[in-house]
């Protein structure tokens, strides 16, 4: 009798699926991984396609028997616990991302990188990149967004290469991360004059929907954490600890997941976010709508080639 073939991989990268779950228990049925649900009185199975999904983010509600970790995690796949639509439960508790401890991942990775993170003029140097690229990003996504051309939202090379500039002379992360808090200021104020919410201000994690600027608050909540899951998946696969960061929370732990983000959440998540706002787009649509969107422009990849390079 022949040995049962176990399916062939789909690279990370290639894969089409995330998603989120809330108020569902993740189990493995008849050699498959599936969710259950109850509707009404009557308890409905859904399956996860395992072997083409990025990762999974857990919502309230939510839990996971053993037997689906261990299949998930042969699967490599990222699962992540986040509070309810996809943003913290509890505002002082990081987030958690069970990461599958593969024993074949690369090593050098995670060695060079070390060796990069002991040095600190070297990890400052990589910061500075990272910035940079996230500058570059930003202005090439936003270039192409057809509703910011038509609310006359606009990025433009004076803009990036003025905060570049700044960057530049930072002599410490402090220094780039007030730079940073500029840039971002910048990007949420021309947003917010775009989409005629004058009385935005970022809240994270409030979970109110009263106003257009809390839907707005509310979905740049739910985008950052599917942020999170690709930042999570690409240094999974590249088998760097969360950790190591270079700019964020030196003492926080998994802090390089933010830093990793930070390279597309502006270019993709907040316009999106502010355009669902207005819209009076449903939270899964959203979802939905972003996911295509990092699909579509190949960002996992790009994550992935982005830090190969500045690490090697």
């Amino acid at each position: 009798m022949r040995a049962a073939v176990k399916p062939r991989q789909i690279l990370l990268s290639k894969r089409a699926n995330v998603f989120y779950l809330d108020h569902v228990k993740v189990l493995v049925k008849d050699d498959r991984v599936v969710y259950l649900t109850e509707e009404g009185d009557i308890g409905r199975f859904y399956n996860i396609p395992e072997r083409n999904t990025i990762f999974i983010l857990l919502g309230k509600g939510s839990s996971l028997t053993d037997a689906a970790a261990r299949r998930l995690a042969d699967s490599n796949i990222v699962v992540g616990f986040v509070g309810n639509g996809g943003s913290p439960l509890f505002s002082s508790v990081d987030y958690v991302f069970l990461t599958p401890q593969s024993e074949y991942r690369p090593t050098e990775y995670m060695q060079a990188w070390m060796r990069m993170w002991l040095d600190e003029d070297k990890r400052l140097s990589v910061a500075k990149i990272f910035f940079e690229t996230r500058l570059r990003w930003t202005l090439q996504s936003w270039s192409s967004l057809s509703f910011l051309k038509t609310r006359n939202v606009v990025l433009s090379e004076p803009e990036i290469g003025y905060s570049l500039r700044k960057a530049e002379t930072a002599s410490d992360t402090g220094h780039l991360l007030s730079i940073e808090a500029e840039w971002a200021k910048n990007l949420y104020g021309k947003l917010a004059r775009g989409f005629d919410l004058s009385d935005f201000t970022r809240n994270e994690g409030q979970g109110r929907r009263e106003s257009l600027s809390d839907r707005a608050n509310s979905y740049l909540d739910h985008g950052n954490y599917i942020a999170y899951g690709y930042a999570a998946s690409a240094l999974n696969v590249l088998g760097i600890s969360y950790a190591l960061p270079v700019m964020h929370g030196k003492t926080r732990r998994g802090a390089l997941v933010f830093d990793v983000a930070d390279l597309y959440k502006d270019a993709f998540v907040l316009p999106s976010a502010f355009q669902a706002a207005t819209s009076g787009e449903r939270d899964q649509d959203f979802r939905d709508d972003l996911i295509d969107f990092f699909q579509s422009k190949m960002v996992l990849d790009d994550i992935i080639e982005t830090i190969k390079k500045v690490v090697l």
